[in-house]
């Protein structure tokens, strides 16, 4: 009797002639993330992806990487044999010796034709035969145990429980955008969301060393280890953004300072996108959540690039970013005190409702061209790969409901 792993599809399931090519991603992407586990190969297998399991195999780890793949709506550590009854039924016998239960449910899937039994004759043949052994009683409403059998290409996999993955679509489907990124609790969670929409993310991280310290820096990269697990590594552009704040508090007024922050931001991190080719920007910005991010304000930053820019948090308070944060891994990081670029020079009264007229007026002091150059020559490029050290964060499967 073997042992496997077997990941059922999500979105994919939806895809129609250009479904191979999903699931080609999807087969790639679990690949490289169970590199270094020995395993029995991964295919794909009648509509699922098959992970075939070693004797040596970290069960565990293998189904905990696996649920870190976007494209996977659940997988399950399953016992593997032959498509007969007789082959199933000893499998069978050997799950419920092993659990303690007065009431069952047999859940069977034919995936195939080929088998003479269908889903229901299998189902009543398999609880029969579970009753002849326990005596326990056939609950359809909330049993205290589930027996899972699907049948597919000639074989047969039995097992007692789904575990919930990532859901979305595979990395490397959606095309490519660049994230600004903070230390904060907002941007690393946007940046989830847009990796599981199948996006390849790009990082561009804005520090003022040595006005603040490297370990903020530091800390990024960091929160990058733990979000590129979900698509085993990441890009990370270090740009010094002090000698603009410099500048923007010398020239211009006071309460628009954190606006032409953002919106240097904006212009250097769409020369950095077009250099990666990327195609959009994502920011984790909230409508409302603090004086930049009014409805104005969003307006006036847009309007400093050319680039599409996604918000995938605009509508989502506090208290929903952070329980996303805490199941992805990141708020532990993201919560530790550190030197934020855009904290430092803020005014007492910043400006809540700008317009396009008035921060064009308030740059006319200000050598865009330059500062944004000179930026980008001193910034630093670098690849962050995963960091497996779990922690143990809470699961990220409620995602999926979304």
């Amino acid at each position: 009797m073997k042992q496997s792993i077997l990941a059922h599809y999500h979105e994919i399931n939806l895809k129609g002639k250009n479904r191979g090519w999903f699931e080609a991603h999807l087969e790639k992407n679990a690949v490289s993330i169970l590199k270094g586990l020995p395993h029995d190969g991964v295919r794909r297998f009648a509509g699922r992806l098959r992970i075939g399991l070693l004797p040596d195999s970290p069960v565990e780890e293998i189904a905990r990487r696996l649920r870190m793949v976007f494209g996977i709506a659940n997988l399950a550590v399953a016992r593997e044999v032959e498509a007969g009854m007789d082959a199933i039924q000893a499998a069978l016998s050997e799950m419920v010796s092993a659990a303690v239960f007065k009431s069952f449910k047999i859940d069977a899937r034919r995936g195939s034709k080929d088998f003479p039994l269908d889903s229901m004759e299998i189902n009543r043949q398999l609880g029969g035969f579970v009753q002849q052994l326990t005596g326990a009683a056939v609950r359809m409403e909330h049993p205290d145990a589930v027996f899972f059998v699907e049948i597919a290409g000639g074989r047969a996999f039995l097992y007692t429980a789904k575990i919930p993955g990532a859901g979305g679509l595979p990395s490397g489907t959606g095309g490519k955008v660049l994230c600004l990124l903070s230390g904060g609790i907002d941007s690393p969670v946007a940046a989830f969301r847009l990796m599981r929409r199948g996006c390849r993310v790009l990082h561009v991280h804005f520090h003022s060393f040595p006005h603040t310290t490297a370990e903020a820096q530091e800390k990024v990269r960091r929160i990058l280890g733990i979000l590129s697990r979900y698509q085993q590594e990441s890009l990370l552009y270090l740009v010094p953004f002090a000698e603009v704040q410099h500048a923007i508090v010398a020239y211009a007024p006071a309460p628009l300072r954190v606006i032409l922050y953002r919106r240097f931001m904006m212009r250097i991190a769409q020369a950095v996108a077009q250099k990666e080719s990327a195609s959009a920007l994502v920011t984790g910005d909230s409508l409302g959540q603090v004086a930049s991010q009014t409805l104005e304000n969003l307006r006036t930053v847009s309007g400093a690039t050319t680039l599409p820019i996604f918000r995938p948090l605009i509508g989502d308070d506090k208290e929903e970013i952070m329980q996303l944060a805490r199941a992805i891994g990141t708020y532990d990081l993201s919560i530790q005190a550190d030197q934020d670029c855009c904290s430092l020079f803020v005014p007492k009264h910043p400006e809540t409702m700008s317009n396009p007229e008035q921060v064009a007026r308030a740059e006319e002091g200000l050598d865009v061209p330059q500062l944004t150059d000179s930026a980008l020559n001193e910034a630093s490029r670098e690849l962050i790969a995963a960091d497996f050290t779990f922690t143990g964060e809470k699961s990220h499967g409620a995602e999926q409901q979304d």
